[in-house]
């Protein structure tokens, strides 16, 4: 299974996540995530064999205990890009209020995930939602000019536990579901 370590955006906020994609409808050589499954990846961990679902679950567990961090509010705004706007990969809506409780979850979860044998983060964590992926270049001035002019606001949600999701790619993009999920606190 293809799993990841998410926190994830509820599904009240799907329209508020679409109307920012919406915002780049224009721009060419988009490729829109899917704004229902909107969340924030803490850690991406690839293929993995079904037998180890319960030790990861466990490793979560852990994860969460060793982070303490308490139910909080976490803002959903602004946006950016990466790698830069110069070559744009991919674009999101960033976190405001609550990016410091997502950071220390995700330096919690990649040092008991890399204990597991998981291979290190070799980037900057980064909260954030993936919006779009760019696949060529054609729209590309238009995102830069959105990005870099525009700051939207989705809302703010209480984030009350982090899941251990299984992404299963179909011909119609990913469909996730939750393997294990760890309250906060």
């Amino acid at each position: 299974m293809r799993l990841f370590v998410s926190v994830d955006l509820p599904d009240d906020l799907a329209d508020a996540v679409a109307a920012v994609q919406d915002r780049f409808a224009d721009a060419d050589g988009l490729r829109y995530t899917d704004p229902g499954q909107a969340h924030v990846t803490l850690k991406f961990l690839g293929d993995v064999p079904d037998s180890r679902a319960d030790e990861l679950a466990g490793a979560l567990d852990a994860a969460v205990a060793d982070a303490d961090v308490e139910p909080f509010d976490a803002s959903f705004e602004g946006l950016g890009v990466f790698p830069s706007l110069d070559y744009i990969s991919v674009v999101w809506l960033g976190v405001g209020e609550g990016s410091e409780a997502l950071a220390a979850l995700h330096e919690a979860v990649e040092s008991e995930f890399v204990s597991q044998g998981f291979d290190p983060e070799s980037h900057d964590f980064t909260p954030h939602v993936t919006l779009a992926r760019m696949e060529h270049g054609g729209g590309k001035q238009l995102v830069q000019n959105v990005v870099s002019e525009e700051h939207p606001a989705v809302g703010t949600v209480r984030i009350e536990d982090i899941r251990l999701t299984e992404s299963t790619l179909t011909d119609d993009g990913p469909v996730y579901e939750t393997v294990h999920a760890t309250d906060l606190g």
